[in-house]
């Protein structure tokens, strides 16, 4: 049995935990409206982003550990079943209260991301080779400029267009990954361009996503990240990394995935704001309103 199985269970608990803290601090934090990397260490100030930091570190790693057997469209679909576990933990500890229509998306995604579990087959990835080393490059650029445009939106459209964003910048990351997760030696993996191209996306997307949770709901943010980084990289998985599905399940595995993406789009509409920014204001952290000041 393949170890990808079980580092991929512990990635959902470890984004779970992650995106529901990194939620906490967002909201604690004075709002920004363009892409500036101070954000980042506004965020740091408080011990519940440094530690839904750390879990997301961990995540990562988990992932890429995953991705070196198993199939990127089981493993980037599997993150949005983080999404389900930070709505658990939101509504348990935080007492957020989720509208009928989301709690019916969240079982949807389960079920999706359970026939996904099914249908992959464990396989080692292709190399990537030059072009698609500078495909990824490219893609940071574009990410880059469109991000610097979305940073201006304000509310759920800013939410969901810098979630997005992010979620295109995690998926290029996943894919340099998987391939990254096969090097046999130290230095194989220190000096292969794929390493700096995944650093790169990743820091990238951890700066959009701290923008998106800051303009609505964070299962909003988090469910167009996860929709975005989903569908490219398990195309590009299934057509140039050798990723397999097993026979005679090429069926269930589309059911998986289609019903898992249409659950984490579904949430960018019914999804309600766990909490709200009044842009360009200034404001104590116990003066946001929506939300009760959760302890740091």
């Amino acid at each position: 049995m393949s170890t990808g199985w079980f580092y991929l269970a512990a990635m959902i608990g470890m984004y779970g935990v992650a995106n529901l803290l990194q939620s906490m601090a967002a909201a604690k934090t004075t709002a920004h409206h363009t892409l500036d990397p101070a954000l980042l260490v506004r965020l740091a100030r408080h011990r519940t982003y440094l530690v839904g930091l750390l879990c997301q570190m961990l995540g990562f790693i988990l992932a890429f550990l995953a991705r070196r057997d198993l199939p990127l469209f089981l493993v980037q679909a599997s993150m949005a079943a983080g999404l389900g576990v930070t709505a658990i933990l939101g509504v348990l500890v935080l007492k957020w209260r989720l509208p009928p229509a989301e709690i019916s998306l969240l079982v949807l995604l389960c079920l999706g991301i359970a026939a996904l579990v099914i249908s992959a087959q464990p396989h080692p990835s292709r190399d990537i080779g030059v072009t698609g080393e500078i495909a990824l490059v490219v893609t940071l650029g574009l990410v880059a400029v469109l991000g610097l445009l979305a940073a201006k939106l304000h509310g759920a459209p800013g939410s969901v267009a810098l979630g997005a964003l992010a979620g295109m910048s995690f998926g290029a990351a996943a894919v340099a990954s998987r391939p990254l997760a096969n090097a046999h030696s130290v230095d194989a993996f220190i000096t292969d361009p794929l390493l700096y191209i995944l650093i790169a996306h990743s820091l990238v997307a951890q700066l959009l996503l701290g923008l998106a949770m800051q303009r609505g709901s964070t299962t909003a943010a988090v469910a167009a990240m996860d929709a975005a980084c989903a569908i490219p990289p398990a195309i590009i998985g299934l057509m140039f990394l050798g990723d397999k599905v097993r026979p005679g399940l090429g069926w269930l595995a589309a059911v998986g995935f289609v019903a898992t993406l249409a659950s984490v789009i579904g949430m960018t509409f019914f999804a309600e704001p766990q909490h709200h920014h009044a842009i360009g204001r200034h404001r104590r952290p116990d003066q946001f309103v929506g939300t009760r000041r959760a302890p740091e």
